[in-house]
């Protein structure tokens, strides 16, 4: 038990390792043997209320905010990384983006399924030519028809939709203005036609859960699933990537946890010269400085999960935050296949695959370059990184604030 850290919050510790020991872990090798999505397992989850701690209770949220949310991330994924491929999806970005761009009737039409894990959500922005500036670079085009708007275009990196029934896509309504254009809508693929979605082959990830890129010709979403007016996209995207940030660098904490766990254990376990290799002062430094960087981690994801709840600007420790654990991830990973060895790369051990996932979430949501910069323009006064300062947490917000917060 972290005795700063309150009993609630332990008690949602102890919850969700339960659920992964008896729900997930003996069943999920099954799935990815299959390449099965586990639909019965996400809908498990949900029903466990995994998918919800930063959701009001109206939505189906449990309401205990941020902070619970980073600990769930951090044990799902300390448990079983490839089952946590959807949690964003299903407790973060899709429905966030509803929620803090939808109507009253979007948002209880579509935020409790996801939530509950009845639906399976997606949210797609980046593109092959989008880099960071996915916004300003974007191609894929929505144009009004009548009461429908048509979608064409291509997506990369869209996380589950071979498998979403509900999502949140970003396209262009006016490719003049740059990110200015952007208009966001909500997407429900097996409808309506025009929407194919391609798995792409990913070393070392999950064969259940996959990224895909997805074709769209003519793609149809009514008008009523738009989310907001023409152009209130970027607002959306900023507003949803924030406490997505806070989500990646909690699992990315997770990653340096499993690493440094099984590295503890081969290290007491595997015996050179007649005692264990955790004895070597060699192997001792790795793991000191394994469990050091995880330490700066948690501390940091920690508080920004909290200032998010306290609803204090947060974009600045929210990168600090991430930056921090997935450079934790990465070395934690790293070192513990060195104490490995060769067995690092074989697959009974996780290890072998926790390193793919550990560069993925160095990526993820922002890469580790894109946040150095914010944090180096905020400590330069060139651009302050909170110059937004609207509430954070969704426990609080007043829904007619969402979109005044950004400026485009």
């Amino acid at each position: 038990m972290d005795p700063s850290m309150s009993p609630e919050i332990e008690a949602v510790r102890d919850m969700v390792n339960r659920f992964m020991e008896t729900e997930v872990k003996p069943v999920m090798d099954g799935y990815e043997k299959r390449g099965e999505f586990p639909r019965e397992l996400v809908r498990k989850a949900g029903a466990a209320g995994l998918y919800g701690a930063v959701f009001p209770e109206s939505v189906g949220g449990s309401n205990m905010g941020y902070l619970a949310a980073a600990v769930i991330q951090e044990e799902m994924v300390r448990n079983d990384v490839r089952f946590s491929s959807c949690n964003n999806q299903q407790g973060s970005t899709c429905p966030s983006g509803i929620y803090f761009g939808g109507t009253p009737e979007q948002i209880q039409k579509y935020v409790p399924n996801l939530l509950a894990g009845k639906t399976i959500g997606m949210m797609s922005l980046t593109e092959s030519g989008g880099g960071s500036d996915a916004e300003g670079n974007m191609k894929t085009f929505a144009r009004r028809d009548g009461d429908v708007y048509r979608i064409t275009g291509q997506k990369m990196w869209a996380s589950i939709a071979n498998e979403t029934d509900v999502g949140i896509l970003f396209a262009k309504t006016d490719l003049k203005v740059g990110a200015k254009g952007v208009t966001a809508f909500i997407v429900q693929p097996k409808t309506y036609p025009g929407w194919k979605a391609q798995p792409i082959d990913c070393l070392g990830l999950s064969k259940s859960m996959r990224t895909n890129v997805v074709f769209l010709d003519d793609f149809i979403v009514p008008v009523e699933d738009r989310l907001g007016q023409e152009g209130d996209g970027f607002k959306i995207i900023m507003r949803t990537l924030q406490p997505g940030r806070v989500g990646v660098a909690a699992k990315a904490l997770g990653v340096a946890r499993a690493c440094f766990e099984e590295a503890l254990r081969y290290a007491n376990d595997r015996v050179l010269r007649g005692q264990p290799i955790g004895r070597f002062q060699m192997i001792q430094s790795d793991i000191a400085e394994m469990a050091t960087a995880i330490e700066a981690s948690r501390a940091l994801v920690y508080k920004a999960a909290q200032m998010m709840d306290d609803s204090l600007p947060s974009n600045r420790i929210a990168a600090i935050a991430k930056f921090h654990a997935s450079q934790t991830a990465k070395m934690c990973a790293d070192k513990a296949m060195q104490i490995f060895g060769g067995y690092g790369l074989a697959t009974e051990y996780r290890v072998s695959y926790y390193r793919a996932y550990s560069d993925m979430f160095f990526t993820g949501e922002g890469s580790a370059n894109v946040q150095k910069i914010m944090i180096a323009e905020d400590a330069l006064g060139y651009k302050l990184a909170d110059r937004h300062h609207g509430k954070t947490g969704l426990r609080d917000i007043r829904k007619d604030d969402v979109l005044k917060d950004f400026k485009a």
